[in-house]
């Protein structure tokens, strides 16, 4: 049921994903030595070309006909959906059942509609709750990066396919939490030495010193993440997949639409076409 990306969704895909790995690798990117790259202000101003790349994916998405008016209101259910559950469960301790709703959505629409949704659900909880801030656009990059890879997951069916998400999940739990910290690592001025970022050190050692951050203060938080969507996807994965993929199949969304309404009927409502009918004449 998942579409292929066209040309330009691609093209916006693939912009938005290098200035989002830009913004989050670029204290291990920077050049040994240089003074410039504990600015905070270089993660910010990179930043500021995300969201109009954002737009651009469901923009582009819309010119190439991936997205309709029904996908449209497809993707505002879902993301109401999520805002709901960001609500109701702020990630305390933890448990945050946002990513299971985005893993079985991304799978049954596609990477394009997967990125859009896990962009435009975390953008609409900020400004519903109120969490508006220099961190947002590293959570919206991370939650789109969720639906854009569950999209692109390898064919499944039945209990393959479950576990297949149960365990994408899990590991999107976990780099979640990961790229999220790298909005504040690099700023925090007061942690250990083996911990801190420190401007000017190899990659190698920065990764180190982030790895021991990571392990110290976020790996519990995040293996309740990753424990409570996998087994949302193993528990409710089979139901809430099924009505989605109902859904699409009711709303054609894979069927073109016909050049002609007197030609030929396309997909599946080619079954319901009626066969050739005898033509009255006048004797």
């Amino acid at each position: 049921m998942t579409r292929a990306l066209r040309a330009r969704s691609l093209v916006a895909l693939v912009l938005a994903t290098l200035v989002g790995a830009a913004g989050f690798g670029w204290p291990f990117l920077a050049d040994v030595g240089s003074t410039a790259s504990g600015d905070s202000a270089a993660a910010t101003y990179l930043f500021v070309l995300l969201l109009p790349l954002v737009v651009a994916v469901v923009l582009a998405e819309l010119a190439d006909g991936g997205m309709d008016a029904k996908a449209i209101a497809m993707l505002g259910v879902l993301a109401a959906a999520g805002v709901a559950l960001r609500a109701l469960s702020p990630g305390t301790g933890g448990f945050e059942p946002t990513l299971f709703l985005l893993v079985v959505a991304g799978r049954v629409f596609g990477a394009g509609f997967g990125f859009a949704l896990g962009s435009v659900m975390l953008l609409a909880s900020a400004l519903a709750t109120g969490g508006v801030g220099p961190w947002m656009p590293f959570q919206m990059v991370g939650l789109a990066w969720v639906g854009l890879f569950a999209g692109l997951l390898p064919r499944a069916s039945g209990r393959v396919e479950r576990w297949l998400l149960a365990g994408y999940a899990g590991v999107a739990g976990f780099a979640y939490g990961a790229l999220l910290n790298l909005s504040f690592w690099p700023f925090s001025s007061s942690l250990p030495v083996g911990m801190a970022y420190a401007p000017g050190d190899s990659a190698l050692a920065n990764v180190g010193h982030y790895a021991a951050f990571y392990v110290t203060t976020s790996f519990g938080w995040d293996g309740v993440r990753a424990l409570v969507n996998a087994a949302l996807v193993l528990l409710a994965g089979r139901p809430v997949l099924a009505t989605l993929r109902r859904a699409a199949r009711r709303a054609a969304w894979d069927r073109p639409p016909s050049p002609d309404p007197g030609g030929p009927v396309q997909g599946a409502d080619a079954s319901r076409s009626p066969g050739p009918t005898s033509r009255l004449t006048s004797p």
